[in-house]
């Protein structure tokens, strides 16, 4: 049984007459087609006993036809109105669509209030997004293989960056060197867009890359991921440009220790929240506990931020084959900024991280 299958059974047992799919990464991990449309209108309707059917922008349709997905697709043009096409479709199909689903972390009001208002009768309160995520947090054996190769992209995406990072350099050029390069081995999308931040600039744990120029002993944080064939990496190292300071080193030393102790805690069993506790107990011990301001994880797949968080609170129990990030950080305002991460595949009896690149701090420059 395939995850579209798994979908529909659900929908049956739930009494779901219809489910509208509205997030497009949901879309192509159903269907395997995968298009941003932006402002225009991309759904996937999915039925307890019938077919499902695409509903795409005209521009799509045609690839949409040679991606393989074997069932209907419908299109419109720009001037036409999607939710009245949408409805008169589902009209021809002879149902009665009492009960939809929809995915309420991502519908917005004006799109479900367009279809409230051919289906006035209907009730949209089944939540798909739980549904959805349960579906998506194992992964596939197919799915493991391009999360490996995403991996590998990743490594050669450190090696660049490594290779380029030197006083005088901005982090802007180093970022650009790495993107360039990657393109040139014909990888052509990033998982976000790659962050170097150096020094204190460091410690704006969602700060950008900039034209700062990377100074002598300074350290320089490293973020960065790509796509592959619509599964992403996620890593972060952290470097020495000259020679670090006594500070600078056991800030590293024990963000290395955290992480390394959160990668060997990982199996099957052990709670999101347990995770994130152990990586944390060795920051909080080496008193750096108020600059770890983050959780300590969040799943991969198809986006570098899904289902689920490995963070406090979270008492999910993880099984073999799920896939998340481990990324503890600490983060010293004027000071120095130091992440360390790898994604990780749950094994029978640890865990099978997808980037191999050194994680002792390395100097350069």
């Amino acid at each position: 049984m395939n995850k579209l299958q798994e979908l529909q059974q659900s929908l049956q047992q739930h009494e779901v007459d219809a489910a509208y799919i509205s997030n497009f990464e949901d879309i192509q991990y159903f269907t395997g087609f995968g298009s941003d449309p932006i402002e225009r209108v991309l759904a996937l309707f999915v039925f307890p006993d019938d077919d499902p059917f695409l509903f795409a922008p005209a521009l799509e349709v045609e690839d949409i036809q040679k991606s393989g997905w074997p069932y209907a697709v419908e299109g419109y043009l720009d001037h036409e109105h999607p939710f009245q096409k949408i409805a008169d479709h589902l009209r021809s199909r002879h149902r009665a669509l009492h009960h939809f689903a929809i995915e309420k972390d991502n519908l917005t009001v004006g799109r479900l209030q367009a279809l409230q208002a051919e289906f006035p009768a209907a009730t949209f309160e089944f939540d798909l997004t739980p549904l959805v995520e349960q579906l998506r947090l194992v992964k596939t054996s197919d799915e493991l293989e391009k999360l490996r190769a995403a991996g590998q992209e990743a490594d050669f995406a450190f090696q660049v960056g490594f290779e380029t990072v030197r006083p005088g350099i901005s982090e802007a050029d180093v970022a650009a060197e790495i993107e360039y390069r990657l393109k040139k081995r014909g990888v052509m999308e990033m998982s976000f867009p790659t962050l170097i931040q150096a020094g204190s600039h460091a410690s704006q744990p969602h700060g950008d890359t900039s034209a700062r120029k990377i100074q002598e002993n300074e350290l320089v944080l490293f973020d960065l991921g790509t796509v592959h064939e619509g599964y992403i990496s996620d890593a972060s190292r952290t470097v020495a440009v000259g020679k670090p300071t006594k500070q600078q080193q056991a800030i590293h030393e024990v963000c290395l220790e955290a992480q390394l102790a959160a990668q060997a805690a990982v199996r099957p069993g052990i709670t999101a929240a347990q995770l994130d506790q152990i990586a944390r107990d060795v920051i909080i011990k080496a008193g750096y506990g108020e600059y770890f301001i983050h959780r300590l994880g969040h799943g991969v797949g198809m986006s570098e931020h899904e289902f689920p968080s490995i963070m406090e609170g979270n008492d999910l129990v993880l099984q073999e084959n799920m896939c998340f990030s481990l990324e503890p950080g600490i983060y010293i305002p004027g000071v120095a900024g130091v992440r360390i991460e790898d994604c990780v595949r749950v094994t029978s009896a640890g865990c099978e991280p997808f980037t191999h690149t050194a994680k002792q701090l390395q100097t350069f420059g």
